[in-house]
């Protein structure tokens, strides 16, 4: 019996959405709440101000506006939407938010999952949805990042408060069998590594009855290492930028924009200037939204994208890096 075999097909980049709360945290009114300073902050990350969630936000609200904006770009009708992917290490449910985001659309026809990789979750949720795509399975896929941190942090702790923010980002992709936009692509994991940053649950003990215990729902803030972050950050991101660029047959100079996560500018800076691609192709957003762990890679290049900054054709070389430690690398064409 012959074995069907699906045709060979790519994906390209319809749409781009983003969303970010109306609260603004500046770097003054943080030094009014922990020992530090404007000057200080900026200095050693970048970052002069963040959006945190009021009441009426969470990430399933955040998510459903940025994926809404990337549909409109696309020009989709939502019933043609096969597949949503949502990144997120801070749910508004545990159990799962695409399928809310699903329902808010209306997109009937689409299956709706989430995806947990922290800061990398965008770049893996991306990569994931593109090979369901490609596989012929699907048509049209939505991916989201989307994180609200702010919950989770520790605001009496400046050594972690300054950097997160709250947000989200989207793509809308598309299969096709005339060419393949996404280039190439790279994912790794280090799980000794991953106590540098993560957000662990409390595991506060307690009892149902005698002799029967269980521990208590709940998550401690996040704890990062931030030394350590940094130093895994600014050696693994051009090494397994390097080895795409060698896979893909690719160059730095031929690259239009570097997009990396939004972590600390000087981690951004230090990765260009290994990669040896200018710093007028570096994008960077984070002194407006700080760190928001899986948003930052779509929030940024949905600002770049309607600024008319990423146009057409342009070649995008992209890398999420953080908790896990994962991380891992892109490189596409726009459109």
């Amino acid at each position: 019996m012959e074995v069907k075999k699906f045709n060979q097909i790519g994906v390209s980049f319809k749409g781009s959405g983003s969303y970010v709360p109306d609260q603004i945290l500046t770097n003054q009114e943080i030094s009014k709440k922990v020992n530090t300073s404007d000057e200080w902050i900026k200095s050693r990350t970048g970052i002069s101000e963040r959006r945190i969630s009021s009441v009426g936000d969470n990430v399933t609200q955040m998510g459903y506006e940025a994926a809404l904006t990337a549909i409109e770009m696309a020009n989709w009708d939502v019933k043609t939407i096969d597949l949503i992917v949502l990144a997120s290490s801070t749910p508004h449910d545990l159990f799962g938010s695409a399928p809310s985001i699903q329902a808010k659309l209306g997109a009937n026809n689409a299956v709706a999952f989430d995806l947990t990789a922290a800061c990398s979750g965008f770049l893996f949720a991306l990569i994931t949805a593109s090979q369901y795509l490609k596989g012929g399975s699907f048509k049209r896929a939505i991916v989201i990042g989307a994180d609200q941190l702010s919950s989770f942090v520790d605001w009496n702790d400046r050594r972690s408060c300054i950097l997160f923010g709250d947000g989200a980002g989207a793509l809308a992709i598309e299969a096709t069998n005339e060419f393949d936009n996404l280039i190439g692509f790279d994912m790794r994991t280090d799980g000794e590594r991953g106590s540098f940053l993560n957000l662990q649950s409390k595991n506060i003990k307690d009892s149902i009855i005698d002799n029967i215990d269980f521990l208590s729902g709940g998550y401690s803030p996040v704890q990062m290492n931030g030394q350590e972050v940094y130093k895994f950050a600014v050696r693994e991101v051009p090494i397994i930028l390097e080895n795409l660029f060698r896979k893909t047959n690719y160059s730095p100079d031929k690259v239009d924009w570097l997009v990396l996560h939004q972590a600390n500018q000087r981690i951004l800076d230090s990765v260009g200037d290994k990669l040896k691609i200018s710093g007028e192709k570096v994008l960077s957003n984070l002194e407006k939204y700080g760190n928001t762990s899986a948003a930052t890679i779509p929030l940024m290049m949905d600002e770049a994208i309607r600024s008319n900054r990423i146009k057409s054709n342009d070649i995008v070389a992209t890398s999420g890096f953080g908790a896990g430690l994962s991380w891992g690398a892109a490189l596409i064409k726009w459109g």
